[in-house]
């Protein structure tokens, strides 16, 4: 059991050793505001609960940011301990030849066991090698989930969907009724990384590209995707889907302000949108197509995760695996979970959570970790694609493209994949 200090009491623990003998680790991410703050309590926690080692942590600026310093700092021999890397930067870091230590291995080597099931279906795959072995620990992790205007159901007299078939069914109504029926907050992520997931199609040679970095090519001119998008364009058009860009913000301002029936967001939004939005609201899964065959698998984790790197002392390499095995705990999670609306990555800390009752209160907080517990399917496990952020700015580019009408669904995807397989050939050199 993890005992319990005031923050005051265990402030000093976070920027200086409690003990001469205590050996010192640090850690670089890339969150600000509350989400930094609680990285702070994270490791004042850890900091308290002994004293073989003290944890700082660093904030380097965005998720851009975090990952370009690290392997700058990698580079130059002056690494951080530990390296917070968003899901589109996992390739990146993990073919960073020599750059991190699996955490796996590092955790074993340091006498704990790992057991890779007991992290949630979802969050297992994302951040491991193409056998399972997990090269990042998962941290704050996110599922793409629908936010329900409880009163514009209502006086639409329509149901939440739970296919895209249902929303076109329920979209005039919900329009006749005063709301725009649909919004969205990233296209790249919601729209394309878990269309291919909810619906369990491939997305990228090469396994998704987890087998080899070697001629992996993107399958974004796939016909049910490019059937999606021609639904959003259709669905904008008739007044039934709003794009305002791709700024997050953007498009979930209008969902606050009572103005949209439904919004695809982010699962760790719940917290702020308690605080934000102008009606009730509830929460359901990401819709998927009833008419694609195997639809309805689980979708994969957004948010980052903690990579150990590589070139550390031997007593430094074992504080990390101590902090990997203090933050996977149940009780940290339940409180990373509660702190923040990231979810519990494990099915203990999850069991923990809802044993108290918290869900009861906060249900909309339990939709993305039971999402991520659905049935997987063949391609529901993520990704490995280098030069991914990249890729992103060239799918936003040309979705901003799309709902302006300067081009068609089938030319934009054309150009995405044809982009986007340049890149990864690029990086592939690099890799290799």
């Amino acid at each position: 059991m993890i005992k319990q200090f005031s923050l005051a009491a265990v402030s000093i623990a976070l920027t200086a050793t409690s003990s001469l003998a205590a050996t010192n680790i640090s850690w670089w991410h890339g969150m600000a505001g509350r989400n930094g703050e609680v990285i702070n309590e994270v490791a004042q926690k850890f900091n308290a609960s002994q004293t073989a080692c003290a944890l700082t942590p660093v904030s380097k600026g965005t998720y851009e940011e975090a990952l370009a310093s690290g392997i700058a700092a990698f580079r130059s021999g002056e690494q951080p301990n530990i390296l917070q890397v968003f899901d589109a930067g996992a390739a990146t870091i993990i073919n960073a030849k020599g750059a991190v230590v699996p955490a796996e291995d590092l955790i074993k080597e340091a006498g704990y066991e790992f057991d890779r099931n007991s992290f949630i279906e979802g969050v297992r795959y994302f951040y491991a090698d193409s056998d399972g072995k997990f090269v990042g620990m998962p941290f704050n992790s996110s599922a793409p989930i629908m936010y329900i205007n409880d009163e514009a159901l209502k006086k639409a007299g329509v149901a939440a969907p739970k296919t895209w078939e249902e929303f076109e069914a329920a979209a005039p109504k919900l329009k006749e009724a005063g709301f725009i029926p649909l919004v969205q907050s990233q296209l790249t992520w919601q729209f394309t990384e878990n269309f291919f997931s909810r619906n369990n199609i491939q997305f990228a040679t090469n396994n998704n590209g987890y087998d080899s970095v070697a001629d992996t090519q993107l399958k974004v001119t796939d016909p049910n995707l490019v059937m999606m998008f021609d639904k959003l364009k259709s669905w904008a058009d008739q007044g039934y889907f709003a794009y305002y860009g791709a700024g997050w913000n953007d498009n979930q301002k209008p969902f606050e302000e009572n103005k949209v029936a439904l919004w695809i967001g982010s699962s760790g939004s719940f917290g702020g949108l308690q605080k934000t939005a102008q009606m009730p609201f509830s929460a359901d899964f990401l819709p998927y197509w009833g008419s694609i065959s195997g639809a309805g698998t689980n979708s994969f984790i957004g948010g980052a995760a903690l990579f150990a790197m590589a070139g550390k002392p031997a007593e430094e390499n074992k504080c990390v695996a101590d902090f990997f095995q203090f933050l996977t705990s149940p009780e940290i999670q339940k409180f990373y979970h509660q702190a923040t609306g990231y979810v519990a990555i494990t099915t203990a800390a999850y069991e923990l959570t809802k044993s108290e009752g918290y869900y009861d209160k906060t249900p909309v907080a339990e939709v993305g970790i039971k999402q991520l517990m659905l049935p997987a399917g063949e391609w529901s496990k993520g990704y490995r694609l280098g030069f991914y952020p990249q890729i992103r700015e060239i799918m936003e580019r040309e979705y901003g493209r799309i709902f302006s009408g300067e081009t068609s669904v089938k030319d934009a995807f054309d150009t995405i994949e044809r982009e986007g397989n340049e890149l990864l050939a690029r990086f592939a050199k690099t890799a290799g």
